[in-house]
């Protein structure tokens, strides 16, 4: 009898060890996932633009002689700095030169015609005062006094004509010099020259009305740059200017760099598949901490709208859904319901349904991942 129970204890236990190997052997292996414990930190809401922006000078001024003529004066080069008021450019000018020179030697000569009649007229004028103290007194008669005084009223006009001389003369000169200086490219700003399209001794002509020509400089004020770029019109509603922004360059990978919206254009900028986008311009808060920058660069912008300390949050990868996250519990997967505050692309705001320390699932892609599944932390063996 004995015998036979311990026969029996052996094939039970035989065949339960038999079924623990098939099922070890068969049962489907726990999925490997990535996971992250909830924690506590920052989380922003921000806003990025739709399309690529473009760095952009503050001032910037596409420079050509209004006259045409051959260049006679080019003193600066390509990268040049310069301060405003400097010359850039002069034409051959000479003949402008001296009818200028002309005109202020006729200027001068006009002006002392007219003191000179206006001292005369003056003189007429005290010669007719006596003349009329005279006459009361019966010592000259009354032709006399007629001569006096018509002597005083011509020159009186001799001095109104001698002067209105000498302001159309003054006005010559002016014209003159504004004619001089139309074959003269000045400075506008302190600034460097972007761009040289002309040569000592060439003939530059201005641009016909409706045919663009390059201009003959290309000046970009230096230190003052910003990033112009289109965001979604539903996003613009919440950009206001002075708040901060992260500015990204294609130029350089990696890197960002601090900014200010300083514009939200009040119009609708562009349509596109019914798309509508509003042009925010950011200042770069530091362009010289930028070695190299220069306007035309593509850059990305992302704009700060709130930032909340010490809230729960999750990585932005973790939700399957608008609101649901997965976690493992023990060596199971779970779906849970979660009610969210402010996000971005990185982080999501947790207002309710998770607790600091659950493990919450980042591999959603992967096969197998769903809720009930056999689970462990770790990454996928290898192949």
């Amino acid at each position: 009898m004995r015998r036979s129970v311990i026969r029996v204890l052996i094939v039970v236990a035989f065949l339960a060890l038999a079924g623990w190997a098939l099922y070890a052997r068969f049962a489907p292996r726990p999925v490997a996932v990535v996971v992250m414990a909830v924690e506590r930190g920052w989380v922003e809401a921000t806003v990025a633009n739709t399309r690529a922006g473009t760095v952009m000078a503050c001032r910037r001024a596409k420079l050509s002689p209004q006259l045409s003529g051959k260049v006679a004066k080019l003193p600066v080069r390509k990268g040049d700095r310069v301060a405003k008021g400097s010359l850039l450019l002069e034409l051959w000018n000479d003949d402008l030169h001296s009818r200028l020179t002309l005109a202020r030697s006729e200027a001068r000569a006009a002006t002392a015609t007219a003191a000179e009649r206006c001292l005369a007229a003056e003189l007429a004028g005290r010669e007719a005062d006596r003349a009329a103290r005279l006459f009361r007194d019966h010592v000259v008669d009354a032709q006399a006094l007629d001569r006096a005084t018509a002597e005083r009223d011509t020159t009186h006009a001799g001095c109104d004509a001698a002067r209105a001389m000498a302001e159309e003369s003054a006005s010559r000169v002016e014209v003159a010099r504004s004619e001089m200086e139309r074959s003269i490219l000045l400075a506008p700003f302190d600034g460097i020259v972007a761009e040289l399209n002309a040569e000592m001794g060439e003939m530059v002509t201005p641009s016909p009305p409706g045919i663009p020509t390059p201009p003959a400089v290309d000046f970009i004020e230096e230190g003052c740059m910003y990033v112009t770029a289109p965001i979604d019109e539903i996003d613009g509603r919440s950009v206001r200017t002075g708040q901060p922004a992260r500015i990204t360059l294609d130029a350089y990978p990696g890197e960002r760099f601090e900014g200010t919206v300083r514009r939200v254009a009040p119009y609708v900028l562009d349509r596109e598949k019914q798309a509508r986008t509003l042009e925010v311009e950011v200042a770069i808060d530091d362009p010289a901490s930028i070695p190299g920058l220069v306007p035309g660069f593509s850059a990305d912008v992302e704009i700060l709208l709130e930032r909340r300390e010490g809230v729960l949050r999750v990585p932005a990868e973790a939700l399957s859904g608008t609101d649901r996250v997965m976690l493992l519990e023990g060596d199971h997967l779970g779906e849970r319901k979660i009610a969210t505050g402010i996000a971005n692309w990185q982080y999501v705001e947790v207002t309710s349904g998770l607790g600091e320390g659950d493990l919450i699932v980042l591999s959603l892609d992967r096969a197998g991942v769903q809720a009930g599944a056999r689970a462990v932390a770790g990454q996928p063996p290898s192949p």
